[in-house]
């Protein structure tokens, strides 16, 4: 992992020592580490750099915690139920291709330009995956598994507990995710109308000016994140589910 990275970050220097590209397009690693350090110091157009990335991560957060009570409860009921699934699916199936910014604007008209339509619009990025993992962990339980529970005497509560809801983990954990990725590319999106705070903002608003160092700083502070949030998230995946792979 590291070696990929030291040789991305040797590719860049490179480039940009040999002026291949002019200073606006690719600011050297040297300039980008400078813009980082004064905007942690200066801030940007009024707000800290921290200020920034906190006010997207609670937008992200928000819809996630969301998507997460609401789409998990209803895939496992959709996986046990066929009628919930027939009800459910033809929704799901019509708004899932839909690019977010086609319905970004509708989202705007009805909840107004502030965070609650940008937490709607990340929220539905992060619905559907969470929503499909859940159904295809259901519907992958053995049902050796269930037919072994009801032998022991188990009800139905008692094999939801302790056998369809365990044998879903893995694959909530996958969907949650997948969630985080499909909401974090969204961030952007969700930033770009009527925003004034945000690294999605950030970056946008840099480009207005053509300052390319900020961009990057930007891009590179998200990708960061990102990969933290996962790895987090593996972590918690580790400890909630340590039987997964062990079958």
């Amino acid at each position: 992992m590291w070696s990929s990275v030291l040789i991305i970050f040797l590719i860049w220097y490179i480039i940009t020592k040999l002026n291949i590209f002019s200073d606006v397009f690719i600011p050297s690693p040297a300039k980008t580490w400078s813009t980082f350090t004064d905007l942690l110091v200066n801030g940007y157009k009024g707000n800290s750099l921290l200020y920034h990335l906190f006010d997207s991560l609670y937008r992200l957060s928000s819809a996630l915690l969301l998507a997460l009570i609401t789409a998990v409860p209803l895939g496992l009921l959709s996986g046990y139920s066929t009628k919930v699934r027939a009800a459910l699916d033809p929704i799901l199936e019509f708004y899932r291709p839909l690019p977010p910014l086609s319905y970004y604007t509708l989202l705007i008209l009805w909840f107004g330009i502030g965070d609650l339509s940008k937490v709607a619009l990340l929220f539905l990025a992060a619905f559907a995956p969470m929503y499909i993992a859940s159904v295809s962990g259901v519907k992958g339980v053995l049902e050796d598994r269930i037919h072994s529970a009801a032998s022991l005497g188990a009800n139905k509560w008692q094999t939801f507990r302790y056998v369809i809801f365990p044998s879903c983990l893995p694959e909530i954990f996958t969907g949650l995710r997948t969630a985080v990725g499909f909401a974090y590319t969204t961030l952007v999106a969700s930033e770009m109308v009527a925003a004034v705070s945000g690294i999605g903002w950030l970056v946008l608003d840099a480009s207005k000016y053509l300052r390319s160092d900020i961009m990057y700083v930007g891009i590179i502070l998200m990708g960061v994140t990102g990969i933290l949030l996962d790895r987090v998230l593996r972590i918690i995946e580790a400890r909630a589910i340590p039987w997964k792979g062990k079958d």
